[in-house]
């Protein structure tokens, strides 16, 4: 008989909160991602009702990527300083709530407004529920269960595809901004079942320690954005447009716009689970930079064809390499980042990118309107692919460190 009745229980409770802890990560990248890309199916109906142009709209896309370091500064030092759930409880509700009044906007200048606001909840969440997913799961899975957390966001992506489908041609693009209130009731689960990260209870440090460890790693943290402007840069400039190119030149309607964007999300999701696994065998870097590689030798039939059945399988494929990089992303930084800082530095690095890489949708709208949509996209996304090799391939790498106590 056993002298330790108690511990197969507390491996299965460890198990289950794990599985918990990643649930909750997922599920709030996931809802998230879906508020934001809400708004990239409906750019053209919304710039009708408000009487703007397409610019106008797309702007409303910067205004909220640019207040994502916002929402990780704010969440991320409250992350370090009072642990991960309840900063995430918080930034679900209030990105849900900014959701819902979104779609109850009478004009183009609350609807700037909200999205502002938006923006903060949306930088709050990744950063927070990163770092309590990476810190509950076992080092040994870190890099497929990253892909997972991380393809939440494709996830997002093809949740909106279908609500797309099903919700705007009966009710308006409303009615979706609606649905994008219901990422609230992920709160009570997390108070449920979620159980406070461990690691952060033996990293937890005072605010003036706390002060010097951010003087002492300024040189990874400066990396860290340049990485995350890089990254930002290609999944920005890969998808927030491409539904307006199918729409505007490809002339599809809105049913076959969500059914392209939807098996695209399904390879975006492929891709970031099997580059995650991959870069558990052979490294962070190298499964980035493979990724990016691929994803430059796809740009021509991504951006050139013209037929739905020439486009499915390109779109399909580029998502698949774009996200499988963004896959690695969640471990990579969170095993970069020192344990008293995981909370912060992470989501902040990576919202700063954001901001960095904010214009890039503003930018491919404007460079449309003297070229074509698909030269434009397909120019910048060659830009930034390009840069992206050097940025990953020479940066540090930190695959499989240890959390908690046993970190240096």
């Amino acid at each position: 008989m056993s002298n330790n009745p108690a511990t197969p229980n507390a491996q299965v409770y460890d198990r289950a909160n794990q599985r918990n802890a990643l649930a909750a990560g997922f599920l709030g990248w996931t809802l998230d991602a879906f508020d934001f890309f809400v708004l990239t199916f409906v750019l053209v109906p919304v710039a009708r009702d408000f009487h703007v142009s397409l610019v106008d709209m797309a702007a409303t896309i910067t205004a909220s990527l640019a207040m994502r370091p916002v929402g990780a500064l704010i969440f991320g030092l409250m992350a370090d300083r009072y642990g991960r759930r309840l900063p995430l409880m918080l930034d679900v509700v209030f990105y849900s709530v900014v959701e819902v009044l979104s779609g109850l906007a009478p004009n183009y200048r609350v609807f700037f407004v909200l999205r502002l606001l938006y923006g903060i909840g949306m930088g709050g969440e990744w950063g927070v529920g990163a770092s309590l997913a990476m810190e509950s799961v076992s080092p040994k899975w870190r890099g497929i269960l990253s892909g997972l957390l991380q393809e939440g966001y494709a996830f997002g992506n093809l949740l909106a595809a279908v609500v797309y489908f099903l919700v705007f041609p009966h009710w308006g693009w409303r009615a979706m901004f609606f649905v994008g209130g219901l990422p609230a009731l992920l709160s009570l689960f997390i108070r449920a079942k979620v159980k406070e990260s461990e690691a952060w209870r033996q990293s937890r440090t005072d605010w003036s320690t706390y002060g010097k460890a951010l003087a002492r790693h300024w040189k990874l943290f400066l990396y860290m954005i340049l990485l995350m402007t890089t990254m930002n840069c290609i999944s920005h400039g890969t998808q927030d447009l491409y539904p307006t190119l199918l729409q505007r030149q490809r002339h599809f309607s809105p049913e076959t716009t969500a059914m392209i964007t939807m098996i695209s999300m399904v390879g975006a999701i492929a891709g970031g689970l099997l580059f995650g696994l991959y870069s558990d065998r052979r490294g962070r870097r190298r499964a980035m930079v493979t990724a990016v590689i691929f994803a430059l030798l796809l740009i021509p039939a991504w951006v050139l064809s013209s037929t739905v059945l020439l486009i499915i399988p390109a779109a399909f494929l580029m998502q698949f390499m774009v996200q499988g990089a963004w896959g690695v992303i969640p471990v990579h930084l969170n095993e970069l980042s020192p344990g008293e800082l995981r909370g912060f530095f992470p989501g902040f690095a990576y919202q700063l990118g954001v901001l960095f890489a904010s214009s890039i949708t503003l930018i491919e709208a404007v460079l449309a309107k003297h070229l074509t949509y698909a030269q434009s996209l397909g120019l910048l996304a060659g830009l930034v692919l390009l840069i992206g090799v050097p940025v990953i391939g020479l940066g540090p790498e930190a695959k499989g460190v240890a959390f908690g106590k046993a970190q240096p």
